[in-house]
């Protein structure tokens, strides 16, 4: 066992930020920071909501991701027309993972479109991108209460999401793209403020893993996105 290459323990989160009202015009916004790994998340509120949901009187929440092409160590070519299937993927589980915490009913026929843009990236964009994204949404549903449109916020609870993995025989937490790219198990965990699991992805990048390492990975988790909702609830105090 080598030890993480930051020096922290196991079952401890990388540095975190999240700065509220990032971008002045959006409804809702804020730049989450997690190590290295830096995503700037907007809220845009829209009357109306797509034509296959007009019959059925409430809103909808969805969600687009996109990473500037130097993010990363080395360019990467802007997606033009057609989306990349990891690009698509992404901003499905972003736009499922917030619509499970919000009240479409009590929305109304609005809509809310969750724009994710890595600014830079060093593992767990994705993760980064719904726990940032859920402040966005809050703070924008917040703003339509605010302005008497609403009467609640829609938001039922916040929610987060958080990497896992074994690397070196380890289970840690929260992975940076060393850490990644090493995993033999690499996981990401979607849960809300009450501990009720959204999505579990997780997979064996070489030899099979067992059940005990499974709830290893997922107490680890879990206990990560306590943390995360914390910081989420304190930054939208302080909005």
């Amino acid at each position: 066992m080598t030890g993480r290459p930051d020096g922290r323990k196991p079952g401890d989160l990388r540095p975190l930020a999240i700065e509220i009202d990032a971008a002045e015009f959006a409804e809702g916004s804020c730049l989450i920071t997690a190590g290295r790994t830096r995503v700037l998340c907007t809220a845009t509120l829209q009357l109306g909501v797509p034509a296959w949901r007009t019959a059925s009187g409430a809103g909808w929440v969805t969600a687009e991701y996109a990473m500037l092409p130097r993010a990363t160590l080395e360019r990467t070519p802007r997606e033009r027309g057609a989306l990349g299937g990891r690009t698509q993927e992404i901003q499905r589980l972003v736009g499922r993972s917030l619509r499970a915490v919000t009240d479409l009913e009590k929305l109304g026929a609005r809509t809310v479109i969750v724009d994710c843009d890595v600014l830079q990236a060093d593992g767990g964009t994705r993760t980064a991108a719904i726990t940032g994204g859920a402040v966005a949404l809050a703070s924008a549903c917040a703003r339509l209460v605010s302005r008497g449109e609403l009467p609640a916020n829609p938001v039922r609870e916040l929610v987060a999401a958080i990497s896992a993995g074994i690397v070196d025989h380890e289970c840690r937490l929260d992975l940076d793209y060393r850490e990644d790219a090493a995993a033999s198990v690499d996981m990401n965990v979607v849960a809300t403020a009450s501990g009720r699991l959204v999505e579990v992805q997780g997979t064996a990048e070489g030899d099979p893993f067992h059940r005990e390492q499974l709830d290893e990975l997922i107490d680890l988790a879990l206990a990560g996105i306590r943390r995360l909702v914390a910081a989420q609830q304190q930054t939208l105090r302080a909005r």
